[in-house]
């Protein structure tokens, strides 16, 4: 075609493609480009609720006992459309909820229940979640009916709930309170592969030593919740499979018991599904056509009948009676001898050798038909290794401590990423004070705020060591798992005390005169080392020529060593802080790319990112009093400096040769500052230069000083769920 000739395509008022396709994003033209996309990807553009509604207030006022009464009910109330195993949906139910909030990782915090994240894609169009979709529609509704008040999030848990207490099981207890996203999260590292159920190597440094899977990683396949049924990279193995178990469950936070309970229990009830042929399978619900309305995992050979769906493929019950909570789990698996078989889709299963017609679970539609049980690669990892079998025969010979301690596991997993027990509600929280729940003392607020105050400006400390002080305390915070953060002081404890992040000898010296004044005055440590900040950045602000106010909300408690799980807490250690300019040594990844990460975790916008780190830079609190991004000769006084000095158009900029760069007068070749990229980034991306120009004007100096306070606040209050109504 030449110049002049139109295509006819071209007539259509919208590029083709272009509203469904990512192919022409900024990233994919330009790789390396900074995507912030992830620090506004739940903003209020993409909420429909109005700006005023408040979930905290709004699930304080739900009629909890019809929620759950209208959930069990719906355990047996089948639908047509989707036929339930045995007339009772308790199985599947039960499955939604631990897909939901078993993609959870300690690694980063992400995943999980927490969100509803499920209703989304990627994983609502995972393998491992086929047919989760219809779950989730018959659960609608008791949504729709019940409203706003109960969030998608945690009407899915509370169907996992419902379910086993409709087979007997008493539950350890439950929480309402998790609020829903409204679209995709886009921070979410669920691995690098390009197709579902790639092999296991593209995640491992090395398959044999599972401690090599790829942090932040959990799973061991690309669109798998944890690992492959059938063993690793679908060859039975359940002595190698088991290995993998331990070091997948360890990175949700779990014990070889809780994993052995959650593994055992969660095969109790139900069974997999796998009667029809791979191939004849429909698309997954994100790639349907839309007449499917959501609908995926399209199966022609179901007609109807329960028995006929397909899952995972292997087909089967793994007890006698699977919708009921009792001990022939352990029954089967332990009485009888095991041999590899095809399902008839054609996975690998175990089936039981000889085992009498009588005791065979009946077929899921027609109970006049008998099928033999079975048990994946993991179930056999529950025999086959030592650890594991001693546990399993535990709970077998005592039916209630297993009753117990599954309740207690399925009640972790399914809450592990709520946080503190402030964002529990509803009249089934339990009152046992749990360490996973990073318990806190409440803090008291009964002192003179300005009194503290006083004493802390007086103790001689500088201004650059109480706010560096403040902000390690509260840095830790993650809003993907509600963990971290200032209250409680963890800072002063095991392992916090001795991250090379938190300069343990600064730390040392900050707290050696902060305690006192805490115990004098009745004020708990966590709030005089916010305050302490507070009072550092009040006097960078008066020496700048401001007079403006650091919020200060007190409250806080001290944790001690005994409320805190010091293996748990390691994952929060700091490897990076973009905002003190500082990281423990050389990644893959770039330090702009792990300050993003961490001003995500944060609940940063870029903007917030932005003002805060131009503001620590001026301040003098880089990690080990490094020079890098300083651009003031006012350092240690709280100025828009560093924005103006980094849009100086005197000013050039050349690589080091040790990976840093140096800030030259553009006349005279002199260098007058280093930087890093967690420093240039702010000039060099086109969208973080905007925010850094709109503080580089003359205009906006006072602007910036109230930006930064407001910023600065919000993360010193991150982890404040008490000051919510």
């Amino acid at each position: 075609m030449d110049g002049n000739t139109i295509d006819p395509a071209g007539g259509c008022p919208v590029t083709h493609g272009g509203n469904t396709e990512v192919g022409n994003s900024v990233t994919k033209w330009w790789p390396r480009a900074l995507n912030l996309d992830i620090l506004h990807q739940h903003g209020a553009r993409t909420n429909p609720m109005d700006p005023d509604y408040d979930h905290r207030k709004a699930v304080k006022a739900l009629d909890f006992e019809a929620v759950k009464a209208d959930v069990k009910a719906l355990m047996t109330d089948s639908q047509d459309w989707w036929p339930a195993d045995w007339g009772h949906y308790g199985g599947l139910m039960i499955r939604l909820a631990w897909h939901s909030a078993g993609s959870y990782r300690t690694g980063d915090g992400r995943g999980g229940a927490g969100s509803g994240n499920i209703r989304f894609a990627p994983l609502n169009s995972w393998p491992d979640n086929a047919s989760l979709d219809k779950a989730r529609r018959l659960l609608w509704p008791v949504k729709k009916k019940h409203g706003n008040a109960l969030s998608w999030a945690d009407l899915i848990i509370l169907a996992g709930n419902m379910a086993y207490e409709s087979m007997g099981l008493k539950t350890f207890g439950f929480g309402f309170g998790r609020e829903d996203i409204w679209g995709p999260e886009q921070d979410v590292n669920w691995g690098a592969e390009t197709e579902w159920l790639a092999p296991s190597e593209n995640r491992y440094g090395d398959l044999d030593d599972t401690s090599t899977l790829y942090n932040p990683l959990a799973a061991v396949h690309m669109g798998l919740i944890y690992v492959n049924p059938e063993g690793v990279n679908g060859n039975p193995d359940p002595a190698r499979t088991a290995l993998h178990i331990r070091e997948t469950f360890a990175r949700m936070a779990m014990d070889d018991e809780e994993t052995a309970a959650l593994t055992c229990g969660g095969h109790t009830v139900g069974k997999a599904h796998g009667r029809g042929a791979v191939d004849a399978i429909g698309d997954a619900p994100e790639g349907c056509p839309v007449h499917m309305q959501g609908f995926g995992w399209e199966n022609p050979g179901q007609e109807g009948k329960a028995a006929n769906a397909f899952t995972s493929g292997i087909e089967g019950a793994w007890t006698q009676h699977p919708t009921q909570w009792d001990m022939g789990y352990f029954e089967y698996l332990f009485g009888y001898e095991w041999e590899l078989k095809k399902s008839p889709a054609g996975a690998w299963q175990w089936e039981p050798v000889d085992m009498p017609e009588d005791i065979k679970p009946v077929d899921a539609s027609d109970p006049s038909v008998r099928h033999n049980p079975m048990m994946t690669d993991a179930d056999m990892a529950m025999k086959v290794d030592p650890i594991y079998k001693e546990i399993c025969q535990k709970f077998l010979a005592d039916p209630e401590y297993f009753a117990d301690t599954f309740a207690r596991a399925w009640f972790k997993l399914t809450h592990r990423d709520m946080g503190p027990k402030a964002n529990y509600h509803g009249p089934d929280v339990p009152a046992e004070e749990l360490i996973w729940q990073d318990p806190i003392p409440a803090g008291s607020t009964a002192y003179d705020v300005d009194a503290v105050k006083a004493k802390i400006a007086a103790n001689g400390l500088t201004a650059a060591e109480m706010i560096a002080t403040a902000w390690d305390s509260a840095r830790t915070f993650r809003g993907s798992d509600k963990r971290g953060g200032a209250n409680g002081a963890r800072i002063r404890l095991t392992p916090q005390n001795g991250w090379v992040g938190n300069e343990p000898e600064r730390l040392a010296k900050v707290l050696g005169i902060l305690e006192p004044i805490a115990a004098e005055t009745g004020a708990s440590v966590a709030d005089v080392i916010v305050l302490a900040g507070n009072v550092g950045l009040e006097q960078a602000i008066k020496t700048a020529g401001h007079n403006i106010a650091v919020p200060f909300a007190p409250g806080r408690g001290d944790a001690t060593q005994a409320q805190t799980d010091a293996d748990s807490f390691s994952v929060l250690e700091p490897l990076a802080c973009g905002f003190r300019n500082w990281q423990k040594e050389e990644y893959a990844v770039a330090p702009e790319e792990l300050m993003l990460d961490k001003a995500q975790l944060l609940g940063l916008t870029a903007a917030e990112m932005t003002v805060l780190v131009g503001g620590m830079r001026v301040l003098g609190t880089n990690h080990g009093d490094t020079k890098h991004g300083v651009f003031t000769d006012r350092e240690g006084q709280l100025t828009s400096d560093f924005f103006v000095n980094l849009t100086d158009m005197s000013c050039s900029w050349h690589p080091a040769e040790d990976g840093t760069y140096e800030v030259r007068d553009r006349k005279t070749g002199a260098a007058k500052w280093t930087a890093t990229s967690a420093d240039l980034v702010f000039g060099s991306n086109s969208i973080l230069r905007a925010y850094a120009e709109v503080y580089a004007q003359d205009d906006n100096a006072e602007k910036f000083v109230r930006d930064f306070v407001a910023a600065w606040t919000k993360v010193m209050n991150a982890d404040r769920f008490d000051l919510v109504a």
